[in-house]
């Protein structure tokens, strides 16, 4: 079983990855704020794209940065 579906989640992934670090760049700390969130939500579609794609190493990696995003977020805060 293999939804080509999971193949396109990549095109999403990529996307929201760069918006976040657009958003994650600004002088604007509410929108660094809200930019450690979409590269949370890329984090997601990375590792769910991974797992389809058998990319392990990929996976490991968006785990550790999951966690650091997590960090940002928090530091973040107001």
């Amino acid at each position: 079983m293999n939804p080509e579906w999971l193949d396109a989640i990549q095109w999403p992934a990529m996307a929201v990855t760069l918006i976040a670090a657009w958003l994650v760049a600004s002088k604007n700390q509410k929108r660094r704020e809200h930019g450690f969130w979409w590269f949370v939500a890329s984090n997601v579609l990375w590792i769910a794209w991974g797992w389809h794609a058998h990319a392990w190493a990929l996976i490991a990696l968006q785990v550790g940065l999951f966690a650091l995003n997590l960090r940002g977020a928090k530091k973040n805060e107001t």
